[in-house]
C-alpha cells in the first residue's frame, strides 16, 4: 500500500510502499478514506519525540471504510462506514472505568504510538471504532475524530458551557473554530481572538457574535468592556503563555479557564487571583468515547457544519505540501488528506 513515512525530526514525510497490515485478534483493517491534518504533526517534524520510533506513519484524524476484521471481532462488520479516534484507550485502567478513558492510564495515540492514516489502510481495536449512520460524508467526517471532538468535550465537560453565558475562544484554528459552533449550539454569546482576519470572518460566520484581533486593539480591555464583568469561560487554544495570561484575564469571577492548546512552556498562574475570585482553570485533552455518538448527531442535524471548515482537500502525495502550508499560517480551518 501507499503511506506517508516519516523517517526522521527535520524531513518531509516519504511517499512509499509499505506491507498492508493484518488485523489481529480484536482488530479491524480500516480502509483509509481521509486523514486530517493537524498541528501535532508538525510537532513530530518538529523534533517533539514519538512513542513509536521511525519509521512512523503520522495521521491521527482518520475516516475510513472497515475492509477486514479479525478473530474475536463483535459489532464491527466488513463495509461499516467509521472514524478512528486518535487515542486508543485499555478500557480496563481504574480513569477508563470511572468514564474517563480519553485519559486511559495506558493510552495509545494513533500516528504516535502506532502507525496513522496517512496510508492506504491501517490496523485497529475493533472496539473503539465509531460508526456513521448513512448519510454523513465519510471525507468530511475525518475531521470528527479530533478537530471537532477535542472542542465538544471542552466546550460540553470541562468548561460547563450554558445558554447565555459569554465565552471567549483564544484561537481559530482547526480546532478553536469548532469550539466557536459547538459554545454557540449550546446558547452562549461567542467572543473569538485571532491575529488572521480570515479565522475571524469565518468564526462570524459560524456563530461568534464579537470578534477580537489582538494587533489591532488590546484584546483583555475589549473583551472586558464588551462583557462588563468578563466571560464566564475562557478557552485557549493555542497553547502560549501570553494567550493564556490574556484568557486567565478575561475571566469574570467564578469563572472558569480551559487549557485547551499544548504548550512545552511554563506559565506563571496568579494563585491570588485564583483563590480571591474563585476561577477555575481546568486541563483538557481528546474527548471520551461515550462522547462521539452526541457529537454525530450535532452533525447530522446541521448544528454542527462540517464543510465550511475544510478548507482544502488534498492527495497522499501532497501531504508535505498539506504540511508546509499550515506551518506557514496559510490554512483557515482545518486541511484533509484524501487517500482512496
Amino acid at each position: 500500500m501507499k503511506a506517508a513515512v516519516f523517517k526522521g525530526a527535520g524531513q518531509p514525510l516519504e511517499i512509499a510502499e509499505v506491507d498492508v497490515p493484518r488485523p489481529k485478534y480484536g482488530e479491524a483493517l480500516v480502509k483509509v478514506k481521509a486523514c486530517g491534518v493537524c498541528a501535532t504533526d508538525l510537532h513530530y517534524l518538529h523534533g517533539t519525540p514519538t512513542f513509536k520510533k521511525p519509521p512512523l506513519i503520522l495521521g491521527h484524524e482518520i475516516s475510513g471504510i472497515v475492509e477486514e476484521v479479525g478473530e474475536g471481532v463483535e459489532g464491527v462488520s466488513v463495509g461499516e462506514a467509521v472514524i478512528v479516534p486518535p487515542v486508543i484507550s485499555c478500557g480496563t485502567c481504574g480513569r477508563c472505568r470511572e468514564g474517563r478513558d480519553n485519559i486511559c492510564e495506558n493510552m495509545k495515540m494513533v500516528g504516535n504510538h502506532m502507525d496513522g492514516g496517512f496510508a492506504e489502510y491501517l490496523t485497529v481495536p475493533a472496539r473503539v471504532l465509531v460508526k456513521l449512520p448513512q448519510g454523513l460524508p465519510v471525507y468530511d467526517c475525518a475531521i470528527i475524530s479530533d478537530a471537532v471532538s477535542t472542542p465538544f468535550h471542552a466546550v460540553k465537560n470541562r468548561g460547563e458551557v450554558r445558554g447565555g453565558e459569554w465565552v471567549a475562544i483564544f484561537g481559530c484554528g482547526g480546532v478553536g473554530i469548532h469550539a466557536v459552533q459547538i459554545a454557540a449550539a449550546f446558547g452562549a454569546s461567542v467572543i473569538t481572538v485571532d491575529i488572521d482576519d480570515r479565522k475571524l470572518r469565518l468564526a462570524k460566520e459560524l456563530g461568534a457574535v464579537e470578534t477580537v484581533n489582538p494587533r489591532e486593539v488590546d484584546a483583555v480591555k475589549t473583551i472586558q468592556r464588551m462583557t462588563s464583568d468578563g466571560v464566564d469561560a475562557a478557552f485557549e487554544i493555542i497553547g502560549k503563555p501570553t494567550t493564556l495570561e490574556q484568557a486567565f484575564s478575561v475571566v469574570r469571577p467564578g469563572g472558569r479557564l480551559v487549557v485547551v492548546g499544548y504548550s512545552a512552556e511554563d506559565w506563571n498562574l496568579r494563585a491570588s487571583r485564583v483563590m480571591f475570585r474563585e476561577i477555575s482553570v481546568l486541563g483538557s485533552l481528546g474527548c471520551r468515547l461515550a462522547e462521539y455518538p452526541a457529537i454525530i448527531k450535532m452533525v447530522a442535524s446541521g448544528r454542527l457544519k462540517l464543510g465550511p471548515t475544510i478548507s482544502d482537500r488534498l492527495g497522499l502525495e501532497d501531504v508535505n505540501e498539506a504540511l508546509n502550508r499550515l506551518e506557514k499560517g496559510m490554512v483557515v480551518g482545518r486541511q484533509i488528506v484524501v487517500v482512496s
